[in-house]
């Protein structure tokens, strides 16, 4: 199957499902979300409502100081549709105090640390109402590292890792999400005019199907060349999954023994 010919309907479905059975299988109460405004944020509340109810889903609306009105004004827009309870956390007075006294952090520091307090405080009112958090990062963030380690690449539970952006993008249509939302240039919001893909040096369309190419139908690069990319491009977009390998991988922990517990130890019956 071509990269953009998913089955939304059938993909919907599978996902709803995974959602449910998860949260009924760990047995809390619903999922706490960060909702941005953004594409995928909106299609992981939409699957979330469709799984277990908007009555047992919490959005946290979190701006700083500098973020865009219109993220804003389009989270609003989508909480209103679902019918989903949010809450609005101002995170500039949270953050402002550490960032006077590193006087000399750049964008990217600053984006990373912000990133951080958004998922401490989804964790804690997870805490408080005994839900999951619902990851909302894609297959190619994930791929190609674009996210921030114990920020919004944290979670308890996430719909959407193995779908790349234009098939969330198709998902998103199936699932009626506004098409201001749909087609507004993907950002994580972190300062102003930063946007994904000027970050990355990529569309999301051109690099998902290049990706896909090379992973999913595992071509040569000559191979990938005949399909309209030059090795610039190639060689760009390896170097960036090699590189964020990590960010994949989990932390990094010494083996001494046989049995480790790591994600897929599983405590005996008998226990």
């Amino acid at each position: 199957m071509d990269l953009f010919e998913i089955n939304p309907r059938e993909v919907a479905e599978k996902l709803i499902t995974f959602l449910k059975e998860n949260l009924e299988r760990v047995g809390r109460n619903g999922f706490v979300l960060g909702l941005s405004g953004g594409l995928d944020s909106s299609v992981c509340a939409a699957l979330a409502v469709e799984a277990i109810g908007a009555g047992k889903i919490n959005a946290l609306m979190m701006p700083y100081a500098t973020s865009s009105s219109a993220s804003i004004s389009d989270a609003e827009m989508l909480a209103e549709k679902l019918k989903i309870k949010v809450t609005k956390i101002d995170i500039t007075p949270i953050v402002e105090p550490y960032f006077k006294l590193e006087t000399d952090i750049n964008y990217l520091r600053k984006g990373n640390f912000m990133a951080r307090i958004r998922m401490a405080l989804l964790y804690d009112h997870a805490a408080r109402t005994r839900s999951l958090v619902l990851g909302t990062s894609n297959k190619s963030e994930a791929l190609l590292g674009y996210g921030t380690l114990h920020g919004d690449v944290a979670w308890d539970i996430n719909p959407l890792w193995d779908l790349y952006k234009t098939q969330v993008r198709t998902l998103a249509e199936y699932l009626e999400i506004p098409q201001a939302i749909i087609h507004k240039k993907p950002t994580a919001d972190l300062w102003q005019g930063q946007t994904d893909e000027n970050e990355l040096g990529f569309t999301y369309e051109r690099v998902d199907k290049l990706l896909f190419l090379a992973l999913d139908k595992a071509l040569r690069d000559p191979e990938i060349e005949t399909e309209g990319f030059s090795m610039e491009e190639i060689n760009r977009a390896k170097r960036l999954v090699k590189a964020n390998q990590f960010k994949r991988s989990g932390p990094i922990v010494a083996r001494i023994f046989p049995e480790y517990p790591g994600c897929d130890f599983i405590a005996p019956d008998s226990w």
